[in-house]
């Protein structure tokens, strides 16, 4: 199975293909525009995110020991950041992503070039995937 970290590291590829934040802009809303729609039944006032400016819906399962997150924004970029933070999380271990140093974060200099409320927001989805998965961990004991 592949890793959290082996994971971060094609991200953190992809995005050092391109020189102009325009084109990193452009691969996260591609990224987001990619993201299969979340099912209106999970658009829930439970799942939305706090401390995001656009609203964010998360919806987290849990089968077979993984967790698996689906979720969907109002906000191109805010979506394809989701999107991201769903590639690099979802279907592993509650512990792997309680114990995962997401560094792709910084190294394709994300958190650089959002505002500081999208930052806010990053860090928000961040905290909520890791809630669920600390949720999920205590459920299974």
């Amino acid at each position: 199975m592949i890793t959290i970290n082996e994971i971060q590291d094609a991200v953190i590829e992809e995005f050092s293909s391109f020189d102009d934040w325009m084109d990193k802009y452009q691969m996260l809303i591609d990224l987001g525009n990619e993201l299969a729609p979340l099912d209106e039944k999970y658009k829930t006032e439970s799942n939305l995110i706090d401390g995001c400016q656009s609203r964010v819906w998360l919806q987290a399962d849990y089968a077979d020991g993984l967790v698996s997150f689906q979720a969907e924004s109002d906000a191109l970029i805010v979506k394809g950041i989701v999107a991201l933070l769903i590639r690099v999380l979802s279907d592993h271990t509650p512990q792997e992503i309680l114990d995962a140093d997401l560094y792709f974060i910084d190294r394709i200099g994300l958190r650089d070039h959002l505002s500081p409320t999208r930052s806010n927001g990053l860090l928000a989805m961040v905290k909520q995937m890791r809630m669920y998965a600390l949720a999920f961990q205590h459920a299974k004991q």
